[in-house]
């Protein structure tokens, strides 16, 4: 996922401010410990920040003292086993900024993990992290590499560089509450995560379902494996889990109109956008722009109606590419608004923006429409389902 953090600077800017105080009432049902909102701020790489809040809060789920965790790290050692690839590939491999769950488990397993104030992964002058011009200098170097007739044997050295430059030397050990670790030794041992024990699935029918597949989505460069389930089971897995005190991580399409970021809900109106009468533009606060995405914004101010999805509707979205591999977020607990619909409360990675600081609320049926795939812990999908997958 690769969402672009300017979306919700311009969401902030078009909605008027008197809007932005306006809330659905919610009443969380469940609402798990978690570790703060981080801000990914100009870089697409929401698929690091999703992973690294899970794993803190698996930290408290498990008992321990949570570490705020280096996302730079991982993203660091993704984007060189990207360059490999796309070298190998002679340029024909997918190259940016983005990715999905299973590169973080890879990278956790490949490399370990690290604390964020041991690699904060910043050397340039910013108030967060920028990746446009680390972007474009990386993807111009791979490229003029693939032009050459014969590829020298040093451009992996030029090429660390260049992170070098933008994000930092890595340390090969560090101190943690007064002891020297390595990242590996630090994740398995204070942070004690495994990655083998946590699975991605997703659900779409041009695949059986209780068998795994390759999500074919741009940002699986590493061409990552998905268990298949219908959506009926989707939506138990992340109940189940939730209930038992796992946080779940989630992939999903936030270009809906029904993502307002002002008004802190996802949800799926069952009016059309653009098919809005006078009294639905009075709840959902309707605001049709100019700008050269077209992009049209629901301020959501009250519950609203909803399409129910079906597994049909969502599959069309996913073959029409009108639902994409857009942004990753962590699923923390759940939620009823006044009429009594089902929420997920969502930790973003945007900053504390937005009525909720951060968090914001998906109805079940955006949860049902659009979502791309989650990451789970096995121990938190239910008996029966795990059985049909043979986990």
């Amino acid at each position: 996922m690769r969402h672009n953090i300017l979306l919700a600077a311009l969401f902030a800017v078009l909605v008027p401010a008197s809007l932005t105080a306006q809330k659905y009432d919610f009443k969380d049902k469940i609402r798990l410990k978690t570790t703060g909102v981080e801000d990914q701020n100009v870089s697409g790489t929401c698929w690091c920040f999703s992973f690294t809040s899970f794993i803190e809060t698996e930290m408290i789920r498990k008992g321990l003292s949570p570490i705020n965790l280096s996302e730079m790290y991982i993203v660091r050692n993704c984007y060189v086993e990207k360059a490999d690839r796309y070298v190998r590939d002679e340029g024909k491999s997918y190259f940016t900024d983005g990715g999905l769950f299973h590169d973080v488990a890879w990278a956790a397993s490949e490399f370990g993990l690290m604390p964020q104030n041991d690699y904060k992964g910043i050397e340039y002058a910013a108030n967060g992290h920028d990746h446009t011009e680390l972007q474009s200098v990386l993807s111009d170097f791979l490229k003029s590499i693939c032009k050459q007739k014969t590829v020298s044997s040093v451009w992996r050295n030029a090429y660390a560089g260049i992170l070098d430059a933008y994000l930092g030397k890595v340390p090969e050990k560090f101190m943690c509450n007064g002891k020297t670790y390595t990242p590996k030794s630090f994740m398995s041992q204070v942070v004690q995560f495994e990655p083998s024990d946590y699975v991605s699935i997703t659900s779409f029918t041009h695949h059986p379902f209780y068998s795994q597949f390759i999500l074919e989505v741009p940002d699986n460069w590493m061409h990552g494996a998905y268990y298949n389930v219908p959506v009926d089971e989707l939506e138990s897995i992340v109940d189940n889990a939730l209930t038992k005190g796992y946080s779940v991580i989630w992939g999903a399409d936030v270009s809906e109109p029904g993502f307002s970021l002002s008004g802190g809900v996802m949800v799926v109106p069952e009016t059309d956008l653009g098919k809005v009468t006078a009294e639905e533009a009075a709840a959902l606060s309707y605001v049709d722009t100019d700008d050269e995405d077209e992009m049209n914004v629901y301020v959501a101010t009250k519950p609203v109606t909803e399409k129910s999805i079906t597994q049909q509707m969502r599959q069309a979205a996913f073959d029409s590419h009108e639902t994409t591999d857009d942004h990753s977020m962590l699923i923390v607990g759940t939620a009823t608004d006044s009429k009594g619909g089902d929420y997920y409360l969502v930790k973003n990675s945007w900053g504390e923006i937005g009525p909720y600081k951060g968090y914001q609320y998906a109805s079940k049926n955006y949860f049902r429409y659009k979502t791309l795939d989650i990451m789970v812990h096995k121990d938190a999908i239910p008996q029966a389902i795990r059985q049909k997958l043979k986990l």
